[in-house]
């Protein structure tokens, strides 16, 4: 009985051990490009089954035997060991501004945060509404364009006449004629060339203006840059926080995707300077690959990163990250407005060529008084 449960418990001992590495194993394969790691996993599971084995099974080996074999697996475990640590504190690092919740945003839901006009509207839209999308960080103040204009009614039997699915999806949606109307910022050079190809014209009405900022994590030191330092950071040139006033650390620094609102402002802040490659990382595709994209903002202490101030101060408001001075003017409202801050940009309503006929009679509300106080009291600046 006592032979049957000592081999039972090694069989168990012995899948088990198998399990882990196997496990680790398929996992180093889709997180993973480092070779010694996916090498040391298997080597690691066969050192410990052989173990097992002995122990269970064999006669009694030599103490050299056991040490030998016992260096190898500790050595291989401390390697695996410390890989899975960096690992999950790269994972469980918190990101910026990717999961904001724009359901509290919604127009006419209760208790919508979009911001509401303190008197009637003098427009207002029973059909025919307008098809709008747009910018993540744009989609408060066009809910509440939406929701002061248009009918109750006439939305609720519409629900998809106000969606947000980003700025790349919505100028691809306006291109197509799937909405009238986009809220983003100004397009890149790519999107301007798929609008030519695809024989569209951009009609560009500026409705509001924004500030461009920069920001780290709270705890850096480093409280102000200059354009030129920017430049250089980006551009490779400086790679340590030590270079400006900061503790001695590697900097990190974070891009966004191509074709966003806020990479476009970049690549216009960089002006000629040639940017370095990105952070990438692997993100799973829906037919289960591994693509390489830009790897999205993690809070690290020496970390940098970049959007738009009302999203970086409001919309996602984490008090982890400080927004940076630049050129000694802090991005604030304030600052935007009297245009002492160097980078503000402008964005914009959007349309090409749409038959729906109440598509300018909305715009020219935007610009009207009750269209630009609602830019205000969203947290952008009016072009008043």
């Amino acid at each position: 009985m006592k032979s049957c449960f000592k081999n039972l418990l090694g069989v168990f001992i012995a899948f088990i051990a198998f399990s882990i590495g196997f496990s680790l194993f398929i996992g180093s394969l889709l997180n993973s490009e480092d070779l010694l790691y996916r090498i040391l996993v298997i080597v690691a599971t066969i050192l410990l089954i052989v173990l097992i084995h002995n122990l269970f099974w064999q006669e009694r080996r030599t103490k050299s035997f056991y040490l030998i074999i016992g260096c190898m697996l500790g050595a291989s475990l401390i390697y695996i060991a410390t890989v899975e640590i960096n690992q999950a504190y790269h994972y469980n690092m918190p990101s910026v501004g990717n999961e904001v919740d724009l359901r509290k945003y919604e127009p006419f839901e209760k208790d919508t945060k979009a911001a509401i006009l303190n008197e009637p509207s003098t427009l207002k839209l029973a059909f025919d509404l307008p098809k709008i999308d747009g910018a993540t960080a744009l989609y408060p103040l066009y809910s509440a364009f939406a929701q002061s204009t248009y009918a109750k009614n006439a939305y609720k039997q519409d629900d998809y006449s106000v969606l947000c699915t980003n700025t790349v999806g919505a100028y691809a949606r306006l291109i197509a004629g799937d909405v009238d109307i986009i809220f983003v910022a100004g397009p890149s050079k790519e999107q301007r060339q798929m609008a030519e190809d695809a024989g569209v014209k951009f009609k560009m009405t500026q409705i509001g203006r924004e500030a461009f900022v920069f920001f780290v994590n709270a705890k850096n030191p480093v409280n102000e840059l200059s354009t030129d330092d920017i430049k250089k950071i980006y551009s490779g040139s400086s790679t340590n926080w030590a270079d400006f006033g900061g503790k001695n650390r590697k900097i990190r620094a974070f891009q966004r995707p191509e074709n966003s609102g806020s990479q476009t402002a970049f690549i216009k802040f960089m002006g000629d300077t040639t940017l370095m490659n990105p952070p990438k990382e692997d993100v799973a595709t829906g037919m289960g690959d591994m693509v390489k994209n830009v790897a999205a903002y993690k809070n690290y202490d020496n970390a940098i990163g970049y959007s738009f101030l009302y999203y970086a101060s409001e919309m996602v408001a984490d008090k982890k990250i400080k927004l940076l001075s630049i050129d000694g003017v802090a991005p604030t409202r304030e600052n935007v407005a009297n245009k002492k801050y160097p980078y503000a940009s402008q964005f914009y309503a959007i349309t090409t060529t749409t038959k729906n006929p109440n598509v300018e009679k909305f715009i020219e509300w935007i610009l009207s008084p009750q269209g630009q106080y609602l830019v205000e009291k969203t947290g952008y600046t009016s072009i008043n």
